[in-house]
């Protein structure tokens, strides 16, 4: 009789990445950023090592960031409904890929290629090819690259978006000292987070961080718009803590909004432990409002990055 074979992980192949200073380790399942280190200070969120990646720690989420409330939308006249993820708040959430396996096609030392098909579904009947490149380089931490294709034979709607949890330092949250500057905040329902307009970010407001100010007790699960950005055309979003460490996440003009949430959870354990930090192709529900989604046609491509450093 042939013995079983040892039991596989629970996300698939932790693969490991190291440059320098750095380290970092990708599931399989999900392609899921499960950590990233700089002299062994962690800059992310781990999730436990068994079972489901925990509240979409480092995940990849595609094709739409965030929510579709109700799970209903209407794309060229057809009338779509998804599985409801988000059952307390009655929305579909975070998309479709970040418990789905893929496939390695590509692995070094510091760089690795990932792909998973997402095939049509009643919900989402669209077909994609989705990759995710990890590029991990000394000086500059790691920069991930996703990039969609559309496979199928009709347009299909599609935005994308990381989710990782940001650790400034080992000192609370509530101590760490945020910068970034946006002119436009989303409102949104206080019982599902949907949408319900924009408004302009009041110099002096809570959310105000065009100057670095520590987060102290304020509640953030909102997303933002009117980025301010550099000459390159990057957003910058940097939160450091007051031992001096920090950490640094960028990202490109393919992402015109950042979901920012100050991961308050029920469980004790796992509140505010760190900063979610979401550079998004589109909004919230953008799936039934239209804003910002990326429409790709047959056998077009749509690629985003964003890079994370630390110090």
């Amino acid at each position: 009789m042939t013995a079983p074979s040892p039991a596989s992980r629970d996300r698939g192949a932790l693969l490991a990445l190291a440059a320098g200073p750095y380290r970092a380790e990708v599931s399989t399942v999900g392609a899921t950023l499960e950590s990233l280190t700089v002299g062994g200070r962690d800059l992310l969120v781990r999730s436990p090592e068994q079972g489901p990646m925990a509240h979409y720690r480092g995940a990849i989420v595609a094709p739409w960031p965030n929510r579709i409330g109700d799970g209903a939308y209407t794309w060229d006249g057809q009338e779509l409904q998804t599985p409801i993820t988000e059952v307390e708040r009655g929305n579909a959430l975070h998309g479709l890929v970040s418990f789905q396996e893929f496939a390695v096609a590509e692995s070094g030392e510091d760089e690795l290629v990932l792909r998973t098909e997402l095939f049509p579904t009643p919900g989402y009947p669209f077909h994609l090819l989705l990759t995710v490149r990890y590029a991990l380089h000394e000086g500059t931490g790691l920069t991930t690259t996703v990039t969609a294709r559309n496979l199928g034979a009709s347009d299909a709607p599609y935005g994308v978006c990381p989710h990782p949890y940001l650790v400034a330092g080992p000192e609370p949250l509530d101590t760490w000292t945020l910068q970034v500057a946006a002119a436009t905040v989303l409102t949104v329902t206080e019982d599902r987070l949907l949408p319900t307009g924009t408004a302009p970010v009041a110099p002096g407001s809570d959310f105000d961080f065009s100057s670095p100010r520590v987060i102290g007790d304020l509640f953030i699960d909102h997303a933002f718009t009117d980025l301010a950005r550099d000459e390159d055309g990057r957003l910058t979003v940097t939160v450091t803590a007051p031992g001096g460490t920090g950490v640094e996440l960028s990202a490109g003009e393919e992402c015109p909004w950042l979901q920012l949430h100050t991961g308050d959870r029920p469980e004790p354990e796992n509140h505010r432990l760190g900063l979610a930090t979401e550079p998004m192709t589109c909004p919230p529900d953008a799936f039934r409002s239209g804003t910002d989604v990326v429409r790709l046609r047959p056998a077009a491509e749509h690629s985003a990055a964003w890079s994370i450093r630390g110090w």
